[in-house]
């Protein structure tokens, strides 16, 4: 077998790192995360797991086995390429410590796109979860239950799946200027874009993407300025998804699956 290191596939840096390079590389089709490898899978359906789409650096090698590093685990995750049909990749309306603007799903019913779905068992999605800040309060994310057929997950083999999990930000999601959700262009352009466009936001990150990235880094209240400077611009929406959190919350009918049923 050739050699399936991250560093050989071009996997290896992680966004945490290097946040203008947000989401990350990710894979070009479907494998194994094992360590520092990505193998091939021997099938796509992990009944056992939990599916969670992913849709930002959650789908970059290197960002999830730092985030398994972190509490000592090395169990390997499945990372399978999937076509949705329903969901597109948006703006989180929050700046993440990491110094960067992360993805957030927004409903599109028309919206095709390769995104990947890691199938997690309890412990890996307890770690995932605690990275999006989903036990906590104040977390920016909520992680809800995406059923089928409002949302279609097909699989390469023709396999739809019944649903899977997604991680909604709870501040919204940027517009495009006519109040829809905008879609996520890539880190730079995208810090380029709201730099011009906001002479307020400039003053709190500089001028340069790179300047961006420095200042928010680990800035906790820099980050919450920016964070509420976005609602105070006007420049938040909602992403659609809302309900399918209050809906699991609540605990609802459609919160979870026979294929998949909720592990937390």
């Amino acid at each position: 077998m050739r050699d399936r290191t991250l560093e050989t596939l071009g996997l290896a840096e992680a966004p945490r790192d290097h946040p203008l390079l947000y989401p990350g590389a990710w894979p070009t089709d479907s494998g194994l995360l094992d360590g520092d490898r990505l193998l091939p899978l021997d099938r796509l359906l992990h009944e056992d797991r939990v599916p969670v789409l992913a849709v930002g650096s959650n789908a970059s090698p290197a960002q999830l086995r730092h985030k398994m590093a972190q509490y000592g685990i090395t169990s390997p995750i499945p990372m399978v390429r999937t076509r949705v049909t329903g969901i597109d990749v948006g703006v989180s309306a929050h700046v993440s410590l990491l110094g960067y603007v992360s993805a957030s799903p927004f409903e599109a019913p028309d919206a095709v796109r390769e995104l990947f779905v890691t199938w997690l068992d309890a412990e890996q999605l307890a770690v995932i979860d605690a990275s999006e800040g989903v036990p906590r309060s104040d977390g920016n994310y909520r992680r809800a239950w995406l059923p089928a057929p409002e949302v279609r997950f097909e699989l390469a083999d023709g396999t739809q799946l019944p649903g899977a999990y997604v991680y909604v930000n709870r501040h919204g999601v940027l517009h495009d200027g006519t109040g829809a959700p905008r879609t996520h262009p890539g880190q730079r352009a995208l810090i380029t874009e709201l730099l011009v466009g906001s002479a307020r936001l400039r003053e709190l990150f500089g001028v340069t993407p790179e300047e961006f990235c420095a200042r928010a880094r680990a800035d906790g209240e820099l980050c919450r300025r920016g964070t509420r400077l976005f609602k105070e611009e006007k420049l938040v929406t909602a992403s659609g998804l809302e309900d399918r959190v209050r809906a699991q919350q609540t605990g609802s009918p459609g919160t979870g699956s026979s294929l998949s049923p909720p592990l937390m």
